[in-house]
């Protein structure tokens, strides 16, 4: 699955490569590929096309473009194995068997192109949405000025890579009271969308071995300090791989230009069961997590049981 840097890289594409672009013509090849559009298929290509691209945001794992007509966006979630392909008009055939949807474009200089939405396993999906206020009035996403944000999205929180949620500001210090008063588990806490948006498996077990916390501790049983240690770790985690273009171990996360990323040459823990930690040499474990593997060092990562007191 794209976790949020694999995202903000496919954001950073889209927002230098079809900036001012303009929606010429819709195809939706699978109708289930736009179910979240409350409209249907042919009203979403009806009011997409003709659109101008000004903007492309980011929260978490939602992706939205602007346009000059405020108070609606297209909203773009990769789910399990998206892709947003962008070509050359003329490359556009043969099409890739797992298109679900393609926009066709026109620039002021008379190019033309095309943006693909591909997406194998089809949980992704693409959404003309209208737009809510930001509840703190700030701009509501990394890549964007606006103080708003999809109605898809608004039910989750701010990620560490955006601007907002800087260390040291007010925002930065309210989820950090949020996480040393929750009784759950620390891992369980940074997957919850509504906590902090973004961070998925791979980069959690990441930023926990770094700061060198157990997952299954209890939030309120690690430190203050220690929480702030772990956040300031996750984002240099997510940071890191965001240069690298991300993490790919299959052919199903690839930029827009169709290049994976390389940060999987550089996990410390996540898929190296067995092997020795990289600080202490203790062979790493796995574990089950909510249909999903941890990977942690039983030396590094003490766990850590609820405060009582």
């Amino acid at each position: 699955m794209p976790e949020l840097p694999e995202v903000e890289t496919v954001r950073d594409g889209l927002a230098r490569h079809v900036l001012g672009h303009q929606v010429t013509g819709v195809e939706v090849f699978r109708e289930y590929s736009v179910r979240r559009h409350e409209g249907g298929p042919h009203d979403f290509s009806a009011r997409l096309s003709g659109r101008v691209m000004r903007g492309w945001a980011r929260r978490g794992k939602f992706l939205w473009c602007e346009f000059d007509e405020p108070g609606e966006v297209l909203v773009a979630h990769l789910g399990m194995s998206g892709q947003l392909l962008i070509k050359e008009a003329q490359d556009a055939e043969p099409r890739h068997p797992h298109v679900r949807v393609r926009l066709w474009t026109h620039t002021a200089d008379g190019r033309e192109g095309v943006v693909d939405f591909v997406d194998q396993r089809t949980f992704g999906y693409l959404a003309l949405s209208p737009t809510v206020a930001t509840a703190d009035a700030r701009p509501g996403g990394r890549g964007s000025e606006r103080a708003v944000v999809p109605s898809l999205a608004e039910h989750i929180a701010r990620d560490l890579l955006d601007p907002v949620l800087a260390v040291g500001s007010v925002q930065w210090e309210a989820l950090l009271d949020r996480c040393v008063g929750s009784k759950v588990a620390v891992k369980r806490l940074l997957l919850d969308q509504s906590v902090m948006s973004g961070v998925g498996n791979i980069y959690a077990d990441e930023g926990l071995w770094r700061a060198r916390i157990h997952g299954e501790s209890a939030a309120n049983a690690v430190t203050r300090t220690a929480w702030r240690r772990l956040l300031t770790h996750l984002g240099e985690v997510m940071g890191e791989a965001l240069v690298q273009g991300g993490t790919s171990f299959d052919d199903l996360y690839v930029n827009v230009n169709g290049q994976s990323g390389y940060f999987d040459r550089s996990l410390n823990v996540y898929g190296r069961e067995g092997e020795p930690c990289r600080r202490c040499a203790t062979p790493i474990r796995r574990s089950a997590f909510m249909n999903r593997s941890s990977f942690w060092c039983p030396r590094c990562q003490r766990k850590r049981s609820l405060r009582t007191g």
